[in-house]
C-alpha cells in the first residue's frame, strides 16, 4: 500500500486500534444492549420480574432510547469531544447492566433500558465520524464492516453467551453481561484516537453542492425501508419455525444460530463489498437478494432452506450499515457533512424501526398471528426500496431536462 494512502497522525500498525475500539463500542452497546434482552424475555416473564405486556412495553424502550440518541449524539460531542462522548455512552450501557440485575419497579427498568437505547444511538452516528479518518481511503468500507461486526457478535451471542449464564440465575445473568461490557469498555479505552480528523489537502466543497443531491435523499428513503424490511425475521423467525411451523423450540433456536452466523459475515462481507463494487452498485444488488430471501422464506418448510435463508437474512440488519455508510462517502466529500448525512440516515432508519416494530406487533396480533403476512410485507418494504431508485431517476430534473432535450431534437 503507497504510504500516500495511510492518513497522517497514525501508523499503519496503528490503525487497528481505533477499528477494535470501534467494534468494541458497537457490540456493547447494540449487539449486548439491544439482542442480548430478545432470549431473556421467557426468563423474565417465568421469573415474575414483570407481566408479559411490561416485558414488551421494557423492550421498546431500547428503541426508543435509539432514536433519542441518534439526535443528540452530535449535539453532545460538539459540547465535549467524540472521544470523550463514546466513552460515556460504553460507561451508561455498562451500568445499565448492572441496574437491571435489580429489578426495582417497571419505571426504573424502563429507565435503564431506555438509556441503554440512547447510548446506543449515540455510539452509532459517532463512531464511524471517529475512526473511519484514520483509515486508508481504499479500505473504509472493510474498516467500517469490522467496526460494525460488533452488532452481528451481538446477535450470535444472544445466542450463545445468554443460555449459559440463565442457568446461574437471571439476576446473575444481567451482572454476568455488565461485566462483559465492563471488560470491552476497557479494552476500548484507549483505543480512541482523536476526534478530529486528520488534516488533508482537498478541495473546498460547496455547502449546498450535496445538500440538495437527490441521491442523497434517496439513500434516506431506502435505508428507512431496509428498517421496514428487516424487522419481522428478526422479532418473529424463531416463532414462525418454533410454533408456525410446528418445528419446536429446538429447531428454532438452530435457526437463529444460523442467523447470527449470517450477522457476523454481513458487515465485513458488505463492507468489502463496497469497496470492490462501489456502495451504489452493491446496495442495488444486497436489496435484491433480501427481497428473493424473504420472499422464500414465507414458502419454505424444510431445515435446509430455512438455515440458508436465515444465514441470507441475518447478513442484512448489520451488513446494510457500513453499505450505507460508504454510500454516505461516496456522495458527500466533507467530512462535516457527512457526519450530518450520517446522523439524518441514522435517525430515518430508527424512527421506521420503532415505528415498524409497534406496527408489526400489533398487525400480528389483528392477523391471529400471520407470520407469512409478516414476511410478505418485509418483503414488500425491500421491492419498494429498489422500486424508489427508479422513481428518483425518472423525476430527477436532469434526467426531465434531458428527456425534453432529446424531444426537441427528434423535431
Amino acid at each position: 500500500m503507497p504510504s500516500s494512502t495511510v492518513p497522517p497522525g497514525i501508523t499503519r500498525n496503528a490503525i487497528w486500534l481505533p477499528i477494535l475500539a470501534g467494534l468494541c463500542a458497537s457490540l456493547v452497546s447494540i449487539g449486548l444492549a439491544r439482542f442480548a434482552y430478545t432470549p431473556l424475555i421467557p426468563s423474565l416473564i417465568e421469573a415474575h420480574w414483570f407481566s408479559a405486556s411490561d416485558v414488551v412495553f421494557l423492550g421498546a424502550a431500547n428503541l426508543v432510547g435509539y432514536l433519542i440518541g441518534a439526535l443528540i449524539g452530535h449535539p453532545l460531542a460538539r459540547r465535549t469531544s467524540n472521544k470523550t462522548v463514546l466513552r460515556l455512552m460504553m460507561l451508561a450501557v455498562t451500568l445499565a447492566f448492572f441496574a437491571c440485575a435489580f429489578p426495582l419497579s417497571v419505571s426504573w427498568f424502563f429507565g435503564w433500558r431506555l438509556l441503554s437505547g440512547i447510548a446506543g444511538g449515540a455510539i452509532m452516528v459517532l463512531v464511524a465520524a471517529t475512526v473511519l479518518p484514520h483509515v486508508p481511503a481504499s479500505r473504509k468500507g472493510l474498516a467500517s464492516g469490522a467496526i460494525f461486526l460488533g452488532l452481528g457478535l451481538g446477535i450470535a451471542g444472544s445466542g450463545t453467551i445468554v443460555p449459559p449464564l440463565l442457568s446461574l440465575g437471571l439476576q446473575q445473568t444481567w451482572l454476568g453481561l455488565g461485566l462483559l461490557a465492563l471488560v470491552l469498555t476497557a479494552v476500548s479505552w484507549f483505543g480512541w484516537p482523536s476526534s478530529a480528523p486528520p488534516a488533508t489537502v482537498s478541495t473546498p466543497v460547496k455547502a449546498t453542492s450535496t445538500s440538495m443531491n437527490p441521491s442523497v435523499y434517496l439513500l434516506f428513503g431506502q435505508y428507512a425501508l431496509m428498517a421496514a424490511g428487516l424487522v419481522p425475521a428478526m422479532v418473529f423467525l424463531v416463532d414462525y419455525v418454533a410454533r408456525g411451523l410446528g418445528a419446536g423450540q429446538h429447531v428454532g433456536a438452530l435457526i437463529w444460530i444460523m442467523y447470527g452466523l449470517g450477522a457476523i459475515v454481513g458487515p465485513v462481507s458488505y463492507g468489502f463489498l463496497a469497496d470492490q463494487l462501489g456502495a451504489k452498485l452493491g446496495i442495488r444488488l444486497v436489496l435484491v437478494v433480501q427481497a428473493i430471501a424473504i420472499g422464500l422464506l414465507s414458502i419454505s418448510s424444510s431445515f435446509a432452506a430455512l438455515a440458508l435463508l436465515a444465514v441470507i437474512i441475518g447478513s442484512f440488519p448489520p451488513g446494510i450499515v457500513p453499505l450505507a455508510l460508504a454510500r454516505v462517502h461516496e456522495l458527500i466529500p466533507g467530512h462535516h457533512q457527512q457526519q450530518v448525512a450520517w446522523s439524518r440516515a441514522t435517525v430515518s432508519f430508527a424512527t421506521v424501526q420503532a415505528l415498524s416494530g409497534f406496527a408489526y406487533s400489533g398487525l400480528f396480533n389483528a392477523s391471529g398471528g400471520q407470520h407469512v403476512l409478516m414476511f410478505e410485507i418485509a418483503a414488500g418494504a425491500i421491492v419498494c426500496a429498489l422500486l424508489l431508485e427508479l422513481a428518483v431517476r425518472l423525476i430527477t430534473p436532469s434526467n426531465v431536462g434531458a428527456s425534453l432535450l432529446a424531444k426537441a431534437s427528434a423535431r
